[in-house]
């Protein structure tokens, strides 16, 4: 009974094999039918085109397995101005350099078909933050000035500390605010802040 037993698991297919079969019948994970005119991404993951273009136009281009940007993200940032100067004080954590200031001016305006309520007003801002001048605190400076050309930087929504409809706010790429304070105050020290905002921009493609 043992040896039949054996010889009856021998003729089973490994897992490999059934891998290997499966290949044969590769399916989208979108819509997960057979691929149909099927479109493989940098990331190497592969979807049909026409559900390929629907998830962009939903989310963007971002892969929907790995998010992985594979195009040009531009977001809903109403029209504003971004600029920069330099100053010699220098901020807790880097008393080798100077500091940059960023100043960021958005007019109050209209919002529109890609707002959370268009054609209502929403409120303009003007916020200012600060790195390190030094080699990186500069190579942060020119990724925030591309995600700023591609409205990344602000939306418009409801305001996280006052909770006031139609504002124009941060979208998910954190800035220091302040010089001091450290992180419960949005400023420095905070040792990690240049790599944790190089990833932040990194994840809707800026690199």
């Amino acid at each position: 009974m043992t040896h039949s037993n054996r010889m009856h698991n021998t003729d089973r297919p490994t897992d490999s094999e059934t891998r290997s079969g499966d290949q044969k019948d590769e399916r989208c994970p979108i819509c997960l039918d057979p691929f149909k005119n099927k479109k493989q991404l940098k990331c190497k993951h592969e979807f049909c085109k026409d559900c390929l273009r629907q998830a962009q136009e939903a989310t963007g281009p971002i892969c929907p397995v790995c998010r992985v940007v594979f195009g040009k993200i531009i977001g809903d940032q109403p029209d504003g101005r971004m600029s920069d100067y330099t100053m010699p004080s220098f901020l807790p954590g880097f008393s080798d350099c100077g500091t940059i200031v960023i100043n960021y001016e958005i007019q109050s305006g209209i919002q529109t078909e890609k707002h959370p309520n268009p054609g209502w007003p929403y409120s303009g801002i003007h916020r200012r933050a600060y790195l390190p001048n030094n080699k990186e605190g500069n190579e942060v400076l020119q990724l925030l000035k591309r995600a700023f050309q591609q409205r990344l930087i602000f939306t418009v929504g409801t305001s996280r500390t006052t909770g006031i409809e139609g504002q124009v706010t941060w979208n998910d790429i954190h800035h220091k605010t302040s010089m001091f304070g450290g992180p419960d105050r949005f400023g420095y020290p905070d040792p990690k802040y240049l790599s944790r905002v190089k990833e932040e921009l990194k994840a809707k493609g800026i690199e």
